[in-house]
């Protein structure tokens, strides 16, 4: 269930990049986020309306330049939309909670599930495991 977005509400708690990456569909250039790298344990949550994304068990390292992960939080956490932009067809991987775009999903990652989600760090928030400080 998509929660409605007050577009000024939103748009005065996020960074000029963080909204125009969720709202607008944006990508943040390659190597630049602040988690492409990172090897923090964690959940990963949308930055947006907090919703639990990715753990960092799940986190691969790419060499994109993007923080990618080899499978979502949860069956619901992520909604996948065809895109057609940019003459080429992608799969837009959104959040369920809020809709806001948090990059793509390719058919090139490792097993088990052989995916990639190729996300913008500006579109997540990392959080400590539960029990860790």
């Amino acid at each position: 269930m998509q929660y409605e977005i007050n577009d000024q509400e939103v748009r005065s708690r996020l960074t000029d990049e963080q909204y125009f990456v969720t709202q607008h569909a944006g990508t943040e250039r390659a190597f630049t986020g602040c988690y492409w790298d990172t090897k923090e344990e964690g959940k990963y949550h949308c930055i947006v309306f907090d919703a639990e994304l990715f753990v960092s068990y799940n986190k691969l390292d790419s060499g994109t330049g993007w923080p990618s992960f080899f499978e979502s939080a949860g069956t619901d956490s992520v909604i996948r939309k065809v895109d057609n932009s940019y003459g080429m067809t992608r799969i837009e991987a959104l959040c369920a909670k809020c809709g806001a775009h948090l990059g793509h999903i390719f058919n090139d990652g490792p097993p088990p599930t052989g995916e990639r989600y190729c996300m913008n760090s500006a579109s997540l928030k990392l959080k400590p495991l539960d029990g860790q400080t």
